[in-house]
């Protein structure tokens, strides 16, 4: 039993040094393997603690791994000017764009599906733009377009998106001269659910349970 242990652990570690998830996949198949043969019932239990440790290095690596190739999409609200009175009518534009588009969003599954959402909704959006604005007191126009440009890099809450081309909803008010507001459509940052993070935690916890049963 302890070389058993022993090789685990080592083989391990090189796996998590390599970040080779080629020998991680190798110890599934071993310790499964092990667990059919093994008839005593506390090595058991430890195969199987093997076996959930390396499935969690696994979707460990595989979600850093998305995380790394997400193709974002981003929403910027390009003021008229930098005046007080143009920044304050953006981030009400900010606020009916983002609560109009919210349940839209709730069930957008990739960035091409949510590029063909604003198309399909950008008549809709500006009508809403330009409401905000009457409503205000301004009469310039207003621009929907998506388009490919070049953005330096910058961090939206805890998200870094490094400078280069991104495909972005521009929303551009009269001469669009003024500060921007951003966020980012796709994943969908700008519309996430707070109550999301409680599901996450419960989920979590659960797994935890599991893997206490397991040992008890």
């Amino acid at each position: 039993m302890e070389c058993i242990v022993e090789f685990f652990w080592k083989t391990a570690k090189l796996s998590k040094i390599q970040n080779n998830i080629f020998i991680y996949k190798k110890h599934v198949f071993v310790a499964c393997f092990f667990l059919c043969i093994v008839k005593d019932f506390n090595m058991k239990k430890l195969l199987i603690g093997v076996l959930v440790f390396i499935i969690g290095v696994l979707v460990c690596v595989g979600v850093s791994k998305k995380e790394n190739k997400v193709d974002y999409l981003r929403l910027h609200i390009r003021a008229n000017s930098n005046l007080a009175v143009d920044q304050e009518v953006k981030y009400k534009i900010k606020d009916s764009v983002v609560e109009f588009l919210t349940p839209h969003f709730s069930e957008i599954g990739s960035k091409a599906q949510a590029i063909e959402k604003v198309d399909d909704l950008s008549f809709e959006i500006k009508t809403k733009c330009e409401s905000v604005l009457r409503q205000n007191g301004f009469y310039y126009s207003v621009n929907v377009k998506i388009n490919n440009e070049y953005f330096p890099t910058r961090k939206y809450d805890n998200t870094t998106l490094k400078s280069g081309y991104y495909d972005a909803v521009i929303i551009e008010l009269g001469e669009a001269k003024g500060d921007n507001w951003w966020c980012v459509m796709y994943p969908p940052l700008c519309f996430v659910n707070k109550n999301e993070k409680h599901t996450q935690i419960k989920f979590k916890s659960r797994i935890n349970n599991w893997i206490k049963n397991i040992f008890d």
